[in-house]
């Protein structure tokens, strides 16, 4: 019975270390980020202390908080030899962040290795966490599908989260989370209908940010040529950054047994209300009963 919020973000001394000895983007100059397609990012540092953020999980009442390595920043995009220091130091910081912390396992999607992902995974890895952009037509699919039978093979979910935002220096501080994340995670959950499904019909997958609300275009999916089907029940979206009407429209469209809970903490807060304003029954699917489904395909 316990309270389970699967998307949050801590950055380990190990991974902040490795960022800074980087001079090229994906890298920290102190606490500010530099990446390719976002303006520099200054990361308040008191969001990446485990005690702290375990403080506040207690508060919460969650008794897993999931944290994963943060998809925009580009490490999985990177070349092998480039990426693989990175990705051992977010592995390392993750398996040591206290209780009540577990976390997603991370990958490399321009050289897959999935010797390397399963080495990981021993380590007691919730399941694997990929960008959307890298699983956004049949190429991707293709090109991920070793990480992806790994995954039914140890009977362990998908968390897609988005990835790099091309173009996002350019607008406002605010238009990668608005534009290119929403974009990504609305072709990635129709690119998994058509390719991902087909390809590995036993792997469970949880979508962030309630998948760009790519749920909620049902209706023009039937309209268009797409059919009507009932909703996947190895399909999960997850809440962060929305509210009781995003939340309320994706349980009309999918149900209630389909949503989690995901906060995006530090970059979004938690909702006062976990059931969104849909009672407690809502409050313990999302919160209990459907991440449990979600992490062990058990009821």
């Amino acid at each position: 019975m316990t309270n389970v919020d699967v998307h949050q973000h801590l950055w380990s001394p190990s991974l902040v270390a490795a960022l800074r000895a980087r001079r090229e983007p994906p890298y920290l100059d102190g606490w500010t980020l530099y990446l390719d397609g976002e303006p520099p990012y200054g990361l308040p540092p008191a969001d990446h202390d485990a005690a702290r953020r375990a403080e506040l999980a207690a508060t919460d009442g969650l008794g897993l908080a999931l944290v994963s390595l943060s998809a925009p920043i580009g490490v999985e995009w990177l070349p092998a030899a480039e990426a693989r220091p990175l990705l051992d130091a977010y592995h390392e910081g993750a398996a040591a962040l206290p209780p009540p912390f577990g976390a997603w396992a991370a990958a490399c999607v321009r050289d897959v290795d999935a010797k390397a992902t399963a080495d990981c995974l021993d380590q007691g890895f919730a399941g694997l966490q990929l960008p959307a952009d890298a699983l956004a037509d049949a190429a991707g699919y293709a090109r991920c599908a070793p990480l992806l039978e790994l995954l039914e093979e140890r009977d362990l979910p998908l968390f897609v989260h988005p990835g790099p935002a091309a173009g996002g220096s350019e607008g406002p501080g605010w238009w990668p989370a608005m534009v290119p994340y929403v974009q990504q995670m609305h072709a990635a959950w129709f690119a998994f209908r058509a390719y991902g499904r087909p390809r590995h019909p036993r792997l469970r997958v949880c979508f962030a940010l309630l998948a760009g609300l790519a749920p909620l275009h049902g209706e023009r999916f039937a309209a268009r040529g797409g059919g009507r089907t009932e909703p996947d029940p190895l399909v999960f979206v997850e809440t962060s950054s929305y509210g009781p009407r995003a939340v309320e429209s994706v349980v009309r469209a999918l149900g209630v047994d389909a949503v989690v809970q995901g906060s995006d903490r530090p970059y979004a807060e938690p909702p006062q209300h976990p059931g969104h304003g849909l009672g407690g029954a809502a409050a313990y699917a999302f919160r209990i009963a459907n991440p449990r489904r979600l992490l062990t395909g058990k009821e």
